[in-house]
């Protein structure tokens, strides 16, 4: 099958929700891993893959709130993970693997977004480290459990946002001044490239990747955002109520990683960006934040990103 960046007409589109995907698939025997699955978008994933048959491990950075949040849904799993630090990486992924199960589903979904500067790790820009090398490395260390299910899928949740930066190669940690809505620009055109370089190295090992676009939602992804920021962007009104009718609910945004990660419409198919439950066309031109960038979908691009994670985190030997 082509793994062209074109539009396959799935039958779904913006306003269709995490459940209406999965209607008909049944995911009774399959293990899905969802970071920060237990907030937001995450929750939504958890729930309609959970409701679908999935056991699904949610690894959190606070594992209390996360067993609160899940406490209604069956067939869940709360495990110790903050992907800042690559100790508790390991240390989740060796616990994990000690289980001897294997993943057939695993979502990068948590992330931050217009963070203020902050260094985590060995003093990496936060945007970078947690929404791209924490998931470079977990996904790394969790590549037998990956290679077992001989057919995973592994789905980045990026965002049109990768359109405002490609690598900045030159200062890929801010060192020479910091931008909150560049570096969050940067590590979602790095969560693009990795999907491209994962699947092109995972494929002959049964294992594909996706990245995507959820769309624009509310949820504690703007908790670095002031009140009067979103009013001005005309998120929301002077109320804190929802102003733009454009913007998707928590149930609709969570659609396409849950569409990217189980629909056999993509069988043989990776290293594709989505956006509503679609592959998604290559962007037009600057300035349409619609579509992927061309920069955030080429494979050299993609490997010298590989090959830098490889450098910092120690994890991957894989090229």
């Amino acid at each position: 099958m082509t793994t062209s960046q074109h539009k396959i007409g799935s039958g779904f589109g913006a306003r269709s929700t995490a459940e209406e995907v999965l209607r008909g698939i049944d995911l009774s025997g399959e293990l899905a891993l969802v970071t920060g699955g237990y907030s937001g978008l995450g929750l939504e994933t958890t729930r309609a893959l959970a409701n679908a048959g999935a056991h699904v491990i949610v690894p959190a950075r606070r594992p209390a709130d996360a067993e609160a949040a899940l406490a209604g849904i069956p067939g869940t799993e709360v495990g110790e993970l903050d992907l800042a630090d690559l100790t508790s990486v390991e240390t989740f992924a060796r616990h994990f693997l000690d289980t001897g199960r294997s993943i057939d589903l695993l979502i990068a979904n948590a992330g931050i977004m217009a963070a203020p500067e902050r260094r985590v790790g060995r003093g990496w820009e936060s945007h970078f480290a947690i929404c791209h090398l924490g998931h470079f490395a977990l996904v790394n260390r969790l590549w037998p459990a990956l290679a077992a299910s001989g057919g995973a899928r592994v789905v980045s949740v990026a965002s049109s946002g990768h359109h405002s930066s490609p690598m900045r190669w030159d200062d890929v940690q801010f060192e020479r001044g910091y931008d909150r809505w560049l570096a969050y620009g940067q590590a979602k055109t790095a969560n693009v490239l990795f999907s491209v370089h994962l699947d092109a190295i995972g494929a002959e090992h049964g294992i594909r990747a996706f990245s995507l676009h959820p769309g624009a939602i509310l949820t504690p992804l703007q908790r670095h955002l002031r009140q009067e920021e979103m009013v001005e962007f005309g998120w929301i009104d002077e109320r804190g109520a929802q102003a733009d009718p454009d913007f998707k609910s928590p149930r609709q945004g969570a659609a396409t990683q849950v569409w990217a990660a189980t629909s056999p419409r993509l069988d043989g198919m990776g290293g594709l960006y989505c956006e509503d439950c679609d592959i998604a066309e290559i962007a037009p031109e600057e300035g349409e934040w619609v579509g992927v960038r061309p920069f955030a979908i080429d494979a050299g691009e993609a490997a010298r990103l590989w090959e830098l994670s490889d450098g910092l985190t120690g994890v991957s030997s894989r090229t």
